[in-house]
C-alpha cells in the first residue's frame, strides 16, 4: 500500500510529482480555489473554465502540465450535491490518472471550503474519504509479475494530503490514520481472495489468521481434522472428503476477556477452491473459484481494522475452510449428512457446499450466545442474477441488525439489498428421506440457501450476506479492481463504528 502522509501548505509549497486539486461547479468558488492553491497556474486554470474545457462538474478531470509538476484538476460537481462516495470516487479516478505519469508522489489538496453544512461532510471525514479513495484506487495485485527494471510509470509510492489551514492539522492526521487502517484491512481481504489456489489453501488461511492474531494480540484457535471430528462438524468434513488437503476451522477473538462488551460473531465462508465437487462446474465457471473464500478473507480484514481501531466491542470470527474437490472419496449427490444438532441433510448438489460448512459454524456460534451473528459468503449465482455486482444480498431474522447494515452500506457504498425469508422458501427444502435437502430447486436460489442456513441459527439474531456478485468483479470500478474486491470490510467497519457511536 502507498504511504499516506499529511502536510500543511499549498501545492506550490509541497513537493510532489503530481498535484490533484478539487474544484466544484461554482464560478466564485472555482476562481477562489484557483487563486489560493494554484499559484502561477491560476490564470491557465481560470481560462479553462472560460473556454468550457473544465468547469468542476462531477466526473470531470483535466491535466495541466507545469514546469516542475503536473496538476490534475478534479471536478466534484455542485457543492450541495457532493456525497461521501463522490469524494472517494474522485480521489480514486485521479490517482489512476497520476499513475500514468512517471511519478513517485501525488498530493491531494483538501480544501475546508469544499465541505460545509450544504453537503453535511466534515473536514476530517473529507480527508478520510480522499485518502481512502486514493489508496483503494491504487491497489494492484502484482505479487507474481516479473519486475521490469525499465518500467517507471505507475510506480507511485506516496500520497500526500495537504491542507492550507493550520487549525485542521489534527483532524487531517486522524482522517489519514483511519483511512490507512481501513484500506489495510481491505487489502488483506483482496490479497487473500486473489491468491492462487496452489498457495491459498485451508492451512495457509489458518497460518495467516494465526500470524495476525500474534501481531494484534488476539485469541486464536485452529481446529485441525481430528478436533473438527470431535466437534462433529460433519458438513465441513463431508465437503472435504474429495480433497487431499485437510480442513481447518479457524476461531479468532478480539477483546476476549472483556465479557461486559456485546459479542458479535462474524462467519466467513472459506472454500479455497470450488470445483463443484462431483456436481462439477463447467470450465468457464471454474477459473474464478479460487475466490470462493472471499467471505473468510473479508472477516479477517474486518477483524484487523476493528482491532487496530480499538473499538469497544467483542468480535469472534469463525472461518470453516476447505477446498471442494472430486477425489475418489468425494461427497456424492444423494449422500446424507447428520449435523451435531441432529438435523439430517440430503445432499442433492455438491456444488451447494458453502451452506454445508457454514451450518457447522452457525451451530458452533450458538454456544456463546452472541448479541448477533453475521455471515458473509460467495454463496449463490442466483444472487448475482438478481443484483449483479452492484449490491450484496441481505437476508436475516433480526430487524435491527438488517437496518444498521443497510445504513452502513449506504455510508460505505458497499450497499446491501434485503430479500425476503418467507416460510414458503423453507418448505422448498423439505426432503423425502432426510430433514432437509441442500438445494431448493431452480427458483429463488439465493433465498433458499439462506433458508437452509436459518435452520442452524437457533434463536440468535442473524443476518446472512451473499457477496457472490460483489466480492468477485469481472470489471474494475473507480476504486475496486477486477478480481477480489475486498467487499465486506468497509461495510462491517462502518457497522461497528455506528454501534460504538450509538452508545
Amino acid at each position: 500500500m502507498l504511504k499516506c502522509t499529511g502536510f500543511y501548505g499549498t501545492p506550490e509549497k509541497i513537493p510532489a510529482d503530481v498535484h490533484a486539486v478539487f474544484f466544484v461547479d461554482d464560478s466564485a468558488m472555482y476562481k477562489n480555489i484557483a487563486g489560493l492553491y494554484l499559484g502561477e497556474m491560476k490564470d491557465v486554470v481560470s481560462e479553462l473554465r472560460k473556454r468550457g474545457d473544465f468547469s468542476g462538474k462531477d466526473d470531470e478531470m483535466f491535466t495541466v502540465v507545469g514546469k516542475e509538476s503536473c496538476f490534475i484538476l478534479v471536478g466534484l460537481g455542485e457543492i450541495d450535491q457532493l456525497t461521501s462516495d463522490g469524494l472517494r470516487r474522485a480521489a480514486a479516478r485521479s490517482v489512476k490518472e497520476a499513475m500514468k505519469f512517471v511519478a513517485e508522489s501525488v498530493s491531494y489538496c483538501c480544501l475546508p471550503e469544499v465541505v460545509s453544512k450544504r453537503n453535511h461532510i466534515q473536514f476530517e471525514e473529507m480527508v478520510e474519504l480522499v485518502a481512502e479513495g486514493a489508496l483503494l484506487g491504487s491497489y494492484q495485485y502484482d505479487k507474481y509479475r516479473s519486475k521490469d527494471p525499465d518500467k517507471k510509470k505507475g510506480l507511485l509510492r506516496e500520497v500526500k494530503i495537504i491542507t492550507s489551514d493550520e487549525g485542521f492539522q489534527q483532524k487531517m492526521r486522524s482522517g489519514i490514520d483511519t483511512a490507512t487502517i481501513i484500506v489495510t484491512g481491505v487489502e488483506i481481504a483482496r490479497d487473500l481472495t486473489n491468491a492462487p489456489p496452489n498457495e491459498a489453501h485451508a492451512d495457509m488461511l489458518a497460518r495467516e489468521a494465526s500470524s495476525m492474531a500474534k501481531k494484534l494480540n488476539l485469541s486464536v484457535i485452529v481446529l485441525k481434522k481430528k478436533e473438527i471430528e470431535m466437534h462433529k462438524m460433519h458438513g465441513l468434513l463431508a465437503v472435504n472428503k474429495g480433497s487431499k488437503k485437510e480442513p481447518r476451522f479457524i476461531v479468532l477473538e478480539y477483546n476476549q476477556t472483556k465479557k461486559r462488551l456485546p459479542l458479535y460473531v462474524l462467519v466467513g465462508k472459506g472454500v479455497t477452491f470450488d470445483s463443484g465437487g462431483l456436481s462439477i462446474k463447467p470450465a468457464s465457471a471454474m477459473e474464478e473459484m479460487k475466490m470462493d473464500m472471499a467471505g473468510g478473507a473479508a472477516v479477517l480484514g474486518t477483524l484487523y481494522v476493528i482491532a487496530r481501531m480499538k473499538l469497544p466491542v467483542r468480535i469472534m470470527c469463525l472461518i470453516p475452510s476447505t477446498d471442494n474437490m472430486t477425489g475418489g472419496d468425494a461427497l456424492c449427490p444423494g449422500d446424507i449428512i447428520t449435523y451435531s444438532n441432529g438435523k439430517s441433510v440430503e445432499v442433492l448438489n455438491t456444488d451447494a457446499e458453502g451452506r454445508l460448512i457454514l451450518a457447522d459454524a452457525l451451530l458452533y456460534s450458538q454456544r456463546f450466545k452472541p448479541t448477533g451473528v453475521i455471515d458473509l459468503a460467495t454463496l449463490t449465482g442466483a444472487c448475482v442474477v438478481a443484483l449483479a455486482s452492484h449490491a450484496t444480498g441481505m437476508i436475516g431474522t433480526d430487524k435491527d441488525l438488517k437496518s444498521m447494515l443497510k445504513e452502513a452500506g449506504e455510508k460505505s457504498f458497499e450497499r446491501v439489498w434485503e430479500l425476503p425469508l418467507y416460510e414458503e422458501y423453507s418448505k422448498m427444502l423439505k426432503s423425502n428421506v432426510a430433514d432437509l435437502k441442500n438445494v431448493g430447486g431452480r427458483w429463488g436460489g439465493a433465498i433458499t440457501a439462506a433458508a437452509f442456513l436459518k435452520e442452524f441459527v437457533g434463536e440468535i439474531p442473524w443476518v446472512h450476506l451473499d457477496i457472490a456478485g460483489t466480492a468477485i468483479l469481472d470489471e474494475a470500478t473507480d476504486y475496486t479492481p477486477k478480481g477480489g474486491s475486498g467487499v465486506g470490510v468497509r461495510l462491517l467497519t462502518e457497522f461497528f463504528r455506528r454501534i460504538n457511536n450509538s452508545k
